[in-house]
């Protein structure tokens, strides 16, 4: 085991990783992965919020992987399961919604979004309305990213 730390570079065979901060507190520290191979890049952020280091990360990257929730099936969430309310609302401060991440593919001049890891879970025929949160703030390409998605850069 090695311990990366933001500012860190190493190769794994052909592919160049640059380990950069992330905003998730109050987990503290916290980082994401930029891999550079044959001209391509792709960013793995994780749970984070919107920051400049996150945005540093992602900049003219062909592919930006980000966790993401949705505030507002949260708060359905909240209503229908009393016993969930201080943890549905706790996690927005330090998550990405679908909404941070399409700006933060924007302003980083991002090819395509990759949403994941949805918070609540997305259910079958939501696919639409998680993109539609996205495209007013990010005119690139959107997928959905669900375990095991693979992509072309």
């Amino acid at each position: 085991v090695h311990e990366v730390v933001p500012g860190d570079e190493f190769m794994i065979g052909d592919a160049r990783v640059i380990v950069g901060r992330t905003d998730h507190r109050p987990v503290t520290p916290t980082i994401g992965f930029r891999i550079e191979a044959e001209g391509k890049s792709v960013v793995l952020a994780g749970d984070t919020v919107p920051c400049d280091e996150l945005d540093a990360l992602c900049l003219n990257a062909d592919i930006y992987v980000q966790t993401v929730l949705r505030p507002d099936l949260l708060e359905l969430v909240k209503q229908f399961v009393p016993a969930l309310a201080s943890r549905t609302t706790d996690i927005l401060d330090y998550h990405s919604n679908v909404e941070d991440a399409a700006k933060t593919a924007s302003r980083a001049g991002v090819k395509t979004l990759m949403l994941t890891h949805y918070v609540p879970a997305m259910q079958a025929g939501q696919e639409a309305d998680w993109i539609a949160l996205a495209t007013p703030h990010f005119s690139g390409n959107i997928v959905l990213g669900p375990d095991l998605t693979t992509a072309e850069a």
